[in-house]
């Protein structure tokens, strides 16, 4: 494994006292549910041989990591950022970068509420952005004809690719309101909701569609268009605006010349049939079988891809 300035150090010294071989992930919650029953699976088929560590620390948590060379693969709910992609070249990280699928960032409230069953970009826009801070803390000073209930938020941290692609989304900005209850965990926000009717959150389809029997996911009025609900038909047929975003791993290149089993794990994750079940499984929708196995042709030949913003390989159909 190639190291700079030892920072593979603790990577090797895990590696070393494992008896099994291993391979390490980290990065979002949203791409968690899909990588985490992939590797579940991958084990089983290599008879236990090689495990797979999935971590949760966030898209820029994992960035963070994986460009100093502490993982194999990173989790990724948006594209890596010009700071990181730096951070990367920086400490000699190569790496392919690989979309997976596409998600829908879902605004969700209670079960309760029954007044907020749509909301307009701007609506969105008034309550998250930086000088609503302590000031828009009402369901009435979103909408007149919300009821004067106190206004509770929550939300991913800023180390989320979730938190990124919604605030660049809906504030146009680089820093949204921070009186917020913020975890990396989508999990712990679904929950939060689910006791407190006068929540408003946003992440991952994935864990609304976990919990809808306790949330109630919020159709968005964008551009002057009729609100649209977020569920896999309006995500797949592009309907849901603007925040539908393409989900992405990242592989390390060194693990991938270093380890054969890293390269087996990338091989077998990118098997067509077998991502797609486990995409719609985490609630998700998966692009074509004609894709997947372009990306997997172009990983293997070392060629670079390229994408469109919403995740779509330029070799589609």
């Amino acid at each position: 494994m190639k190291c700079v300035f030892g920072i593979c150090i603790a990577l090797f010294c895990i590696r070393t006292v494992m008896a099994n071989d291993l391979i390490l992930i980290d990065g979002s919650s949203t791409v968690y549910p899909i990588t985490s029953q992939v590797a579940q699976d991958f084990y089983r088929s290599e008879s236990g041989k090689t495990k797979v560590l999935v971590g949760i620390s966030g898209t820029g948590g994992g960035f963070k990591k994986f460009c100093q060379g502490e993982l194999d693969m990173s989790n990724a709910s948006r594209a890596i950022s010009f700071k990181e992609k730096a951070l990367c070249q920086k400490n000699g990280i190569e790496y392919f970068e690989l979309p997976i699928a596409l998600d829908a960032i879902t605004i969700v409230v209670n079960k309760d509420n029954d007044w907020a069953s749509t909301l307009s970009v701007e609506q969105l826009k008034r309550v998250w952005q930086d000088d609503s801070e302590g000031k828009v803390t009402n369901w009435r000073q979103i909408d007149r004809d919300f009821p004067p209930r106190p206004l509770t938020l929550y939300g991913p941290g800023t180390d989320s690719g979730t938190y990124d692609y919604f605030i660049d989304a809906i504030v146009n900005t680089q820093r949204s309101r921070l009186d917020y209850y913020a975890s990396e965990d989508d999990e712990v926000l679904a929950q939060k909701v689910a006791q407190d009717s006068n929540a408003m959150a946003f992440f991952g389809l994935s864990y609304y569609l976990e919990h809808k029997d306790t949330l109630k996911a919020v159709a968005i009025s964008y551009d002057g268009n009729e609100p649209v609900i977020p569920s896999l038909k309006t995500l797949k047929q592009g309907e849901y605006q603007p925040l539908s975003r393409p989900l992405y791993i990242y592989v390390n290149k060194q693990s991938v010349d270093d380890f054969a089993f890293v390269d087996r794990f990338v091989h077998y994750f990118f098997h067509p049939k077998r991502l797609i079940h486990s995409i719609k499984e985490a609630g998700y929708v998966p692009l074509s079988e004609y894709e997947y196995q372009n990306i997997l042709r172009h990983y293997s030949l070392g060629e670079p891809l390229s994408f469109g913003d919403d995740g779509r390989s330029s070799f589609s159909p």
